[in-house]
């Protein structure tokens, strides 16, 4: 049942499928809600309950801070990834390591990252943004 509520495994026998479904999208939205605190920027820079609920369905969490992260790299390898969303991943990226399967770690050693017309530098654990001047 589990399975069918949060990784889009079939609906066990006996088990309305409908209510399993509203079921489904309510957690859906819960964890779209608890992506976003950790993820503002890429929450509000797209259409967030569609976006998030069409990539999470079917895919068992992994704790917000990770689905989020996951979630900004698809869309920036798709180039649908919004600029202020690409900024916030940028950042992410700078001060932590996450290869896709393990926790974020710190980063111990200096990183710039860019993200559109912005460089993000970390530096003993500091994170700076520098944006170039608009003009």
């Amino acid at each position: 049942m589990v399975a069918a509520l949060v990784a889009g495994a079939p609906v066990p026998a006996g088990f309305d499928a409908r209510l399993v479904g509203v079921a489904r999208a309510a957690l859906l939205r819960k964890r779209a809600g608890e992506v976003a605190r950790h993820w503002p920027l890429l929450a509000a820079g797209t259409p967030w309950p569609a976006t998030f609920a069409g990539w999470a369905d079917g895919r068992p969490t992994r704790g917000s801070l990770r689905d989020g992260w996951d979630l900004a790299r698809d869309l920036a390898a798709t180039g649908r990834l919004p600029a202020t969303a690409a900024e916030e991943l940028a950042v992410r990226e700078a001060a932590w390591r996450y290869d896709g399967d393990q926790a974020p770690r710190p980063r111990r050693f200096p990183t710039v990252r860019r993200a559109g017309r912005a460089v993000v530098v970390q530096l003993a654990g500091r994170v700076w943004v520098l944006r170039a001047p608009d003009g």
